[in-house]
């Protein structure tokens, strides 16, 4: 009776395609952005703000890219730090080299740059698939990696290793990188950043482009028949898979650690973010998001239960229990609802749509 479309009638076509066609779905959606826009900026403290909002969203970004790739293109990979790494060090590269550029077009070419790195490790796609081509893309990580580390003009020749991004201003006297930036101002640029990105692969996804990578996802074969390319399918996922993780990169370094280098992109990241769309949902956006908040989410409560309960444990053993919850909850996904937490959403909302009949 609450969820249920009867009287909203579609008169054209432009409103049967729209993107979301149904009232409560609408406004479901307005209602979290001006939580995000208005409640949570006006509750929040500093930590809040920077350690886990500002996590969760980058975190959103990175398994949306991995959820293009994986989810919607079929085409598994385990590269996704490697990819994040690239776009934190282009993003470097560009802000050193170009002070005067600004912060949203050195993104936008840091995500380009990767893309083309990712088109690259991409190839091997159109011979190869599943296990192995997973094998493949780890190999990226490890090379990617190994670059970063070995060749010093990335780190514009630092005897440490370990580099700070500028200080870039957003506009006016408002930073978005160094000691000048605020919390709420790293907040509302991320947050708008990826509600915009959301919103562009949502399209993609609706539109051929999406189609033929989910042809290319369910049948291969049957899909080259029809006419799809699996050259142009297939390297088209890995480029805006690689540009949304080479952004996701970017901002990881510049607003939330402060410091470009490659151990925050070890392969432990790229495990993280492929449990984020597992137990999220494969081949879902919303997936990606609740996944994401999910893995952000359960270390703070697996590390704030003992003393709400009064008990005394090392970290290194609060440590191990939440690696082996992971590992029990990706099985439990795997066996009971391969589709994860959106799907069961998607669930709840079919059965409001029949409440209170039975079904």
């Amino acid at each position: 009776m609450i969820y249920r479309e009867a009287g909203q009638f579609k008169t054209s076509y432009k409103s049967d395609q729209a993107l979301l066609p149904i009232a409560q779905d609408r406004f479901f959606v307005i209602g979290l952005l001006a939580v995000a826009y208005i409640v949570i900026p006006m509750v929040a403290n500093d930590y809040w703000l920077n350690s886990i909002f500002l996590q969760f969203f980058i975190f959103s970004l990175a398994a949306l890219g991995l959820n293009i790739l994986t989810g919607y293109a079929g085409q598994l990979s385990l590269g996704t730090g490697g990819f994040m790494a690239c776009g934190a060090f282009s993003a470097f590269k560009l802000a050193t080299s170009f002070p005067d550029m600004h912060i949203v077009f050195v993104l936008i070419l840091a995500g380009l740059i990767t893309a083309v790195v990712g088109m690259f490790f991409g190839i091997p796609s159109l011979r190869i698939k599943g296990f192995y081509l997973a094998v493949s893309t780890l190999a990226a990580q490890f090379f990617l990696l190994w670059l970063f580390n070995r060749v010093p003009w990335f780190t514009n020749y630092s005897s440490s290793g370990v580099i700070s991004p500028p200080p870039i201003k957003l506009f006016g006297d408002y930073y978005i990188t160094g000691t000048q930036a605020t919390n709420l101002t790293q907040y509302f640029f991320t947050l708008t950043l990826v509600v915009v990105l959301a919103l562009a692969a949502r399209n993609i996804i609706r539109g051929h482009i999406g189609r033929s990578w989910m042809a290319i996802r369910d049948m291969d074969i049957a899909a080259e028949i029809i006419g799809i390319s699996p050259l142009k399918a297939k390297l088209s996922a890995f480029a805006v898979s690689s540009f949304y993780c080479g952004i996701a990169g970017a901002l990881w370094a510049f607003l939330y650690t402060g410091t470009v280098e490659p151990l925050a992109f070890e392969i432990n990241q790229s495990f993280k973010i492929l449990f984020m769309i597992i137990i999220g949902g494969l081949g879902s956006i919303l997936g990606s998001f609740i996944g994401a908040a999910f893995i952000v989410v359960l270390p703070i409560f697996l590390n704030s239960a003992p003393a709400m309960l009064g008990l005394q444990l090392p970290g290194a053993l609060v440590t191990h229990i939440e690696f082996m919850v992971f590992g029990v909850l990706i099985v439990f996904f795997l066996i009971v609802e391969p589709h994860g937490l959106a799907r069961l959403w998607g669930i709840a909302k079919e059965k409001l749509r029949l409440w209170p009949f039975p079904y």
